[in-house]
């Protein structure tokens, strides 16, 4: 990959940039357990992925509902009613979930080099905890409650790429989901790099193949070096 061709990046944010399935395991794991639900890491994971999924495809809805929502689906299918302080939990902690240790420092080095853009499933309000974490200045921020639609839609790519206004191939997007991210920005002509952390889902990429696969943003870091 030439990365001299590319004037700035796009970023998904939760699960690229911020360790949000810890961040979600913190929040309902002992959720679940004090509602005597005992469930490991990965199906909480997955049923977190189908109710968000599910509550995403209808007319939008802020993502603070979406979480609400998924607490409440939760509820429903281990038969359980959470209480209103519950439903909020999710949201409520966004604040404290924390970049990969990775991140901030690839992404001071990626800043010097490429405009940094957010494309991220999220609300204003709760990105703006989550950019102090990240501590970079980032270039264009376009969340979900901005396109008033959940990646995987086209419309928050196209919002996207209308504010950078620049040619698309001098637009690379950088994801760790292929169904939210990757798929969606290579229909739109975008270059794209696939983050794959968890390093056990190799037949996730084969769906839409991304330009390049990267462990890691350190490793993006290090390759799009000029020296």
């Amino acid at each position: 990959m030439n990365f001299n061709q590319y004037k700035a990046l796009t970023f998904d944010c939760y699960g690229t940039l911020i360790d949000w399935e810890n961040g979600i395991l913190g929040v309902l794991k002992p959720l679940l357990l004090a509602h005597n639900t005992n469930l490991d890491d990965n199906q909480i994971l997955e049923l977190f992925a189908e109710f968000e999924a599910e509550l995403e495809k209808g007319d939008y809805i802020k993502y603070r509902e979406v979480l609400k929502g998924v607490v409440q689906k939760f509820g429903e299918r281990f038969d359980f009613e959470p209480t209103g302080d519950e439903l909020n939990l999710l949201a409520d902690s966004i604040q404290n979930w924390l970049p990969f240790p990775d991140t901030v420092k690839a992404l001071r080095a990626l800043k010097q080099k490429f405009k940094l853009v957010i494309i991220s499933n999220v609300d204003d309000d709760l990105f703006a905890f989550s950019a102090k974490h990240l501590q970079v200045e980032f270039d264009q921020i376009i969340t979900a409650e901005q396109a008033k639609s959940y990646k995987p839609s086209l419309n928050n790519f196209r919002l996207a790429i209308e504010r950078i206004d620049l040619p698309l191939e001098q637009i690379l997007h950088v994801a760790a989901s292929v169904y939210h991210d990757i798929a969606t920005a290579k229909s739109l002509g975008l270059s794209t790099v696939w983050v794959n952390r968890r390093g056990n889902h190799k037949g996730e990429s084969a769906v839409s193949q991304p330009d390049l696969e990267v462990p890691d943003l350190k490793t993006l870091a290090v390759l799009s070096s000029p020296n």
